[in-house]
């Protein structure tokens, strides 16, 4: 199965961001064995530095099954370790750090002047810091996923860098959300194409998707995807 598609389980981390979906720790353990049992390849267990239950819900699962565990994290080192003292448990663990990437989230979350006085300069800035991210987390382990929030409204030539630049730092997956349910099928495959035809480093990464289902499109933007290239699917059950 050299051309495996990795199922990449979300449930306990956005999946719980769904309204009326907050779990308890003892059942997100419930989930995570049933996620095992089901054999899929990443079970993301939460978000440790958002706060000390999200912490100890990832601790508890990465000692209670054998899936890898995959935390998420923010491109900065307070995130990262969180996210290994979390995850240092588990017998297989991943670390996932993420940064905005389109223009109306570098603007609106780095639209201080010490992140660069214009829209250039910001994306150099985060460039950097999602390189940054990816070295140190590969201190910790070499399975790291880089996603870029909102790739789904990115400029595609800031895109194609920003990913040919993160897989130059070490990450082995990277992730391109639809952060905002907002593509359309054909919209989001040729934009996995793209990515595949532009930067030339890819072949070096494993290519994944993370459809959000606002419009009612993200299994059919997932399909797509795959249709594509893309060889690991963020889901939720």
């Amino acid at each position: 199965m050299s051309d495996k598609v990795k199922i990449f389980d979300t449930t306990l981390r956005d999946g719980e961001q769904s309204p009326g979906a907050a779990l308890t720790i003892n059942e997100k353990v419930e989930i995570a064995k049933q996620l095992n049992r089901l054999n899929v390849d990443i079970i993301e267990a939460g978000f440790p530095v958002s706060s000390k239950e999200q912490f100890e819900a990832v601790k508890i699962i990465s000692e209670s099954v054998d899936t890898t565990i995959a935390a998420l994290a923010r491109s900065v080192k307070g995130d990262i370790d969180s996210c290994y003292e979390s995850l240092r448990y588990a017998k297989n663990f991943r670390i996932h750090t993420f940064i905005g990437s389109s223009d109306i989230h570098i603007l609106g979350k780095f639209g201080s002047s010490n992140y660069g006085k214009n829209l250039s300069e910001k994306r150099a800035t985060v460039i950097k810091m999602a390189c940054d991210s990816v070295k140190y987390a590969k201190t910790f382990t070499n399975d790291v996923e880089f996603s870029a929030e909102d790739a789904g409204r990115t400029d595609m030539i800031f895109l194609c860098e920003l990913l040919e630049q993160v897989i130059n730092s070490g990450a082995t997956t990277i992730n391109i959300p639809d952060t905002t349910g907002y593509t359309t099928p054909n919209e989001y495959g040729n934009k996995i194409s793209e990515l595949f035809n532009k930067i030339p480093n890819i072949d070096k990464s494993v290519v994944s998707v993370h459809c959000h289902n606002d419009l009612g499109l993200a299994v059919a933007n997932s399909l797509s995807a795959l249709s594509n290239g893309a060889r690991q699917v963020e889901c939720t059950i």
